[in-house]
């Protein structure tokens, strides 16, 4: 088992407190001296949920990390399970480039960046795609994707897939492009009478959307044509984005605004099976919406997926047996490694699960408020990526944080310049935050 050397260091929660930390890193760096006053740890309020006692002498064991030259689209591969990813023990900020338009009253940025062919990738929230040097951050191209008779509309969705040097981008507005990766000209176009709120998924030459009406599409990835359609039931309720599908092994799994997920075959759309995640625990606000946000993962004959209103589920891929369920509900992808699972719940819990029967090993809570007295401020977390033997997460309060995959401790963390919302991305040694001030800030 190896472990990264990090630096402990104690999580505060309150902006005004850790101001005073200065650079302290995650990383490698030599104990700074104490400051004066009062530090509040990172577990700041009580967990909901606890390990199971069967599950108290796990060890966890994780594959070695493996190095990956590219994340060419959400949850890095189609399948979205990305295991073990190589990332260096000194992560030091290399470059930042800014990409456009950022998260607003009006709109919101909902797609992390892909990463292929050394660049990488990135849409802003008024739907303008970037390509920019992966060495550098020097800015390559841009590609404005909102039409004419749509400009000034609220975009509100949408992201990026890349696949053999074209880039797939969906639109809030309903527009579907194909784009050239070496200099941003479009091959083709197609139009869909609804918005699509999550990236497309590419896979075995299709690409895969989903519509806010959801509804199912798959198009051919040469020249644009529909090749199915399907259509699930119609919710009026969701959250901002939507979870992008999974596909492997001949098979697409879709998560639905109705909190339903749909296995079909990609050759033809029709349904190999179907569950539902929106009979969690339900409650007021927030958790009585039975989206599904997390995007699936496809991992050893699994389909493990995790939604709003408080359910987690591992599935069979070829059946759709229901193999375990957790009441534990998320809204950021669970990230599967070896023989182990881990996720952060909507009650800002990171949590790590075996994989084959749903025990949860450990639980480590994280911040809940910026103004813990006051119940003010209230943190959004998002993650978690495991590289280099830490699990990675960033909060829109403009801190990440390292936690130990084999026990849970807080290892360290980083005062980035901004908040994040969306989950980081890794590739090439190097992990990628995008910042709500639609920042790309690349640590290597």
């Amino acid at each position: 088992m190896r472990k990264a050397t990090l630096k402990a260091a104690l999580f505060a929660a309150m902006l005004p407190v850790l101001a005073g930390c200065g650079t302290d890193e995650w990383f490698g760096e030599p104990e700074a001296p104490p400051l004066p006053g009062n530090r509040i740890s990172v577990l700041v309020h009580d967990t909901t949920l606890s390990p199971d006692r069967a599950a108290q002498n796990v060890e966890i064991r994780l594959p070695a990390p493996e190095p990956n030259a590219d994340w060419p689209q959400t949850g890095g591969l189609s399948h979205h399970a990305m295991q073990h990813l190589a990332a260096g023990n000194d992560l030091k900020l290399a470059w930042s480039a800014g990409i456009g338009a950022g998260t607003d009253a009006d709109n919101r940025l909902v797609a992390p960046p892909v990463i292929a062919g050394g660049r990488v990738f990135a849409i802003d929230s008024n739907a303008r795609i970037s390509a920019y040097d992966a060495a550098d951050g020097s800015r390559l191209w841009r590609f404005d994707l909102t039409p004419d008779e749509d400009e000034g509309s609220v975009v509100r969705g949408g992201g990026i897939a890349y696949d053999q040097g074209r880039l797939f981008a969906s639109t809030g507005v309903g527009g579907l492009w194909a784009l050239d990766a070496k200099t941003g000209g479009a091959f083709w176009k197609v139009r869909l009478d609804a918005p699509m709120r999550a990236a497309p998924t590419v896979y075995g030459g299709r690409v895969f959307v989903v519509t806010a009406s959801n509804r199912v599409v798959a198009f051919a990835e040469q020249d644009g044509a529909k090749l199915w359609e399907y259509t699930g039931a119609e919710e009026a309720q969701g959250l901002l984005g939507a979870a992008s599908p999974a596909a492997d092994l001949g098979v697409v799994v879709v998560a639905m605004r109705s909190g339903a997920i749909a296995a079909l075959r990609v050759e033809n759309g029709s349904m190999a099976w179907e569950d539902s995640l929106a009979g969690g625990r339900r409650s007021s606000g927030m958790m009585s919406i039975g989206d599904i946000k997390a995007p699936p993962v496809i991992a050893d004959g699994r389909v493990y997926a995790t939604g709003n209103a408080g359910l987690t589920a591992a599935i069979d891929l070829r059946t759709g047996t229901r193999v375990w369920e957790k009441e534990i509900g998320g809204v950021d992808m669970p990230w599967v490694a070896g023989n182990f699972l881990f996720m952060l719940s909507t009650n800002n819990e990171v949590l790590a699960l075996e994989a084959r029967s749903g025990r949860v090993v450990w639980v480590t809570p994280l911040s809940l408020w910026l103004r813990p007295e006051t119940r003010g401020g209230r943190i959004i977390w998002t993650g978690p990526i495991l590289a280099g033997d830490r699990l990675l997460l960033a909060g829109s309060h403009g801190y990440a944080v390292a936690i130990s995959p084999y026990d849970g401790k807080v290892l360290g963390y980083e005062k980035l310049p901004e908040g994040v919302s969306l989950p980081p991305v890794a590739a090439g040694g190097t992990v990628y935050f995008l910042t709500d001030d639609a920042d790309i800030l690349a640590y290597r």
